[in-house]
């Protein structure tokens, strides 16, 4: 199937260079150096919901953010009072407004003058709250001036986006009556959502580590069975085991990091609609291949027969009528959820295109050793950390979590991303991880159960339970750290790489088994001399 193997590794390429940390939609912003405290002017930035009624019926919420100076907004709905909106006249609010006001809520345009010079004369005009229109899409954060002391301003001050603002002022002109209600519900500490993905995660690794030590296992007892009828013939033959089978050697874990990176930032720079379709395409194609490969595998074990190759296919090579029966299948639903992304519940279908990738992807890629291992690791914990945090010096945001969200492209981000709904979070969006966060380590706690069970190792006696351990609690980290720092992406890799990684190192050294686990990764045989033979060979 030589064209498969062909798309294979286009989307294999695209999942490893597409590698986001995991990020928290509706990111609420506590603190800023740029914008340091002061008496009067000391508020954290939080986004702010604002809840419209027009002529007593509910309507449209707009999100905005609160000032750092001013009082601080309720955090629940219940205790926000309803009040009604006024137009500043002039618009600006920079000298004293026209109109009566008697505890309304003013909404001034930005300009021509200070923000605190606009709460200040809203507030002596009677104004019970300051909205202030951007005069661009985004939201500002507004700050005091440096030889501003001591404000005394009681009343909160938000802003919202131009586009709110057009929609209020098109209300406010069509005469009827507004009301808005303020406040800034907090996000819960753990939602129901990450617990869910973390168990995807280490479920989706779990699954795929079994799957890749069982077919080495096979090939293994293939592999003495041959000795044991042909040991004189194969004396010094190097057999090949298992077909299809790629090893990543140190040279090319270290050029695909720096080829990766090369990369992120052209999806950074390119990043528009017609790019995220041609990622979804792509994700598409890598899905509909990782979804048969998995479906095909779980069938064969009652329709053996059916899934011999015996079919020869024009680009296609020689495929088995399971294939030909699953693959329609696969390909429809791959369409369908391209069609219907964007709706409440296609992530379902996400997932599990996504899931189905990454267990076919840790069946076919496979690490030979701890050397690859540790190099491969390590490299994407440096990347993960300069894309992340460092890239920010470099772009003036992060690269990383700009590419994940899809802030550029007007869609809801690329697709290569497990991802859930955050259920208990007032502010919605999604949980994510990214196909990187899981494949990376994934190859090594595959690598450890392989050695594992060549070894006849037990459970506990083996590296493989305790580097599943080591990377739920990297994950776990990942998710403190997440919510501690309120919801801005992190690093996973961070946490992951020093948690499985050193586990795995410690371990080895105690047990007396690094020098194998290093070089070889394979415990020894009856034959040293022969060993399973694959498709790229590891360095030596």
């Amino acid at each position: 199937m030589g064209f498969l193997r062909f798309c294979w590794f286009i989307s294999t390429i695209i999942v490893f260079f597409s590698n986001p940390t995991p990020v928290a939609a509706g990111d609420i912003v506590h603190d800023d150096k740029f914008a340091p405290k002061k008496p009067g002017c000391e508020n954290d930035f939080v986004l702010v919901k604002v809840q419209t009624w027009v002529d007593d019926i509910e309507g449209a919420e707009f999100v905005g953010v609160g000032a750092r100076f001013g009082t601080t907004i309720v955090s629940k709905e219940k205790n926000a009072n309803r009040t009604n909106l006024t137009q500043s006249v002039p618009h600006d609010c920079c000298t004293p407004p026209k109109n009566k006001l008697t505890g309304d809520v003013i909404m001034v345009t930005r300009g021509h003058c200070k923000f605190t010079t606009k709460a200040n004369i809203a507030q002596a005009a009677g104004a019970s709250a300051v909205l202030i229109i951007n005069n661009q899409r985004e939201l500002y954060k507004m700050v005091c001036e440096p030889d501003e002391t001591d404000l005394d301003i009681h009343i909160p001050t938000v802003m919202l986006p131009q586009d709110a603002g057009v929609e209020l002022e098109r209300l406010l002109s069509n005469r009827s009556s507004i009301s808005v209600q303020l406040y800034s519900p907090r996000r819960p500490v753990v939602d129901i959502a990450e617990v869910f993905l973390w168990l995807m995660a280490v479920g989706t690794i779990l699954c795929a580590s079994y799957w890749s030590a069982w077919s080495a296992n096979e090939a293994a007892i293939e592999h003495d069975k041959l000795l044991e009828d042909f040991s004189e013939e194969l004396s010094n033959t190097k057999l090949v085991g298992t077909s299809g089978i790629v090893e990543v050697n140190t040279k090319s874990a270290v050029l695909f990091v720096i080829v990766a990176s090369c990369f992120l930032v052209l999806l950074y720079k390119l990043m528009s609609a017609w790019f995220i379709e041609l990622l979804v395409v792509i994700f598409c194609i890598g899905g509909v291949e990782g979804l048969q490969t998995c479906i095909v595998a779980l069938l064969s074990r009652w329709f053996k027969h059916a899934a011999q190759p015996s079919i020869k296919v024009p680009f296609f090579g020689a495929v088995s009528y399971l294939t030909l029966a699953v693959l329609p299948f696969c390909i429809v639903f791959a369409v369908l959820w391209a069609v219907y992304r964007d709706y409440k519940f296609a992530w379902i279908g996400q997932d599990i295109l996504g899931i189905a990738l990454i267990i076919t992807v840790l069946q076919i890629v496979h690490v030979p050793n701890l050397k690859v291992g540790t190099v491969l690791l390590g490299c994407a914990f440096l990347y993960d950390i300069f894309w992340v945090f460092i890239s920010k010096k470099l772009f003036h945001e992060s690269v990383m979590i700009v590419v994940a969200r899809g802030d550029k492209s007007g869609e809801d981000g690329i697709p290569m991303l497990l991802k859930i709904p955050r259920m208990f979070d007032p502010w919605g969006g999604f949980s994510i991880i990214g196909f990187g966060d899981i494949l990376l380590p994934g190859l090594l706690i595959a690598f450890s159960l392989r050695y594992d069970w060549l070894a006849k190792k037990h459970i506990r006696a083996g590296y493989f339970l305790w580097a599943m351990i080591a990377y739920g609690l990297g994950l776990l980290i990942t998710y403190v750290a997440l919510n501690l720092m309120d919801g801005h992406g992190q690093p996973a890799l961070l946490y992951i790489v020093p948690f499985t990684l050193g586990t795995f190192l410690s371990l080895g050294k105690k047990r007396g088994d690094l020098g194998i686990l290093w070089s070889s990764g394979e415990p020894e045989r009856e034959c040293p001399h022969v060993r399973l033979g694959h498709s790229h060979a590891a360095d030596e």
